[in-house]
């Protein structure tokens, strides 16, 4: 795997271990875990909230705000595709990604664009088309597929572009996305702030 660099608050109640325990979501074979589900001592790339196993034929893009030098997201990038993964604070009950949904779509449809959902291997997806400009300034439509994920106290949310996007069979596709690790961390963050992410150790160092 290789890295490119680019261009009402939520309030913990005091529980009991064992009450933690039983409104945590069980682990989902296949699906993006969480990191108190992950063995201590396997390899991941440490890039804060996400941590990401190592994924063959695939290419890590941070995008990274140039004034402050915060990642705003990471993009997984392959030859036919990429999917750009976000992570949220969430409360610990409730589904996030249900109240979420409705407004990506509505955003969609102020744009001039069109939504719809369908099922998919992580529960419900929306598929998102919108008007889109190519760079030699001719009229375009950018097809996207996002995928939304609650966990403990966190959602992640994936934006899957190219081929991904538009063809049926997926299933590659979501195993990259199965790749990846979310960090809750402990602190309170207010219901849908995005979780803080940073370059990977070695990037720092090479700065």
């Amino acid at each position: 795997m290789k890295f490119r660099r680019k261009s009402e608050p939520e309030v913990p109640a005091e529980e009991t271990p064992d009450a933690a325990a039983e409104q945590a979501p069980s682990p989902r074979e296949g699906w993006p875990q969480d990191s108190a589900d992950v063995p201590e001592d396997e390899e991941l790339v440490d890039l804060g909230s996400l941590r990401l196993r190592q994924i063959p034929e695939r290419e890590v893009r941070l995008q990274v705000d140039e004034q402050s030098g915060t990642v705003q997201a990471v993009l997984i990038v392959g030859p036919d595709g990429a999917v750009e993964v976000r992570a949220f604070a969430a409360p610990r009950n409730g589904d996030l990604w249900d109240d979420v949904r409705p407004q990506l779509a509505a955003e969609t449809q102020r744009a001039g664009g069109q939504a719809a959902e369908r099922e998919g291997r992580f529960g419900t997806e929306l598929l998102c088309r919108r008007p889109a400009t190519t760079p030699e300034g001719e009229e375009a439509v950018a097809p996207t597929r996002v995928v939304g994920i609650n966990g403990d106290r966190w959602l992640l949310r994936a934006t899957f572009l190219g081929r991904p996007a538009v063809e049926e069979d997926t299933s590659e596709w979501d195993d990259t996305l199965a790749a990846v690790v979310v960090h809750r961390g402990t602190e309170a963050m207010p219901v849908g702030e995005a979780l803080p992410l940073h370059l990977p150790p070695q990037a720092r160092r090479a700065e």
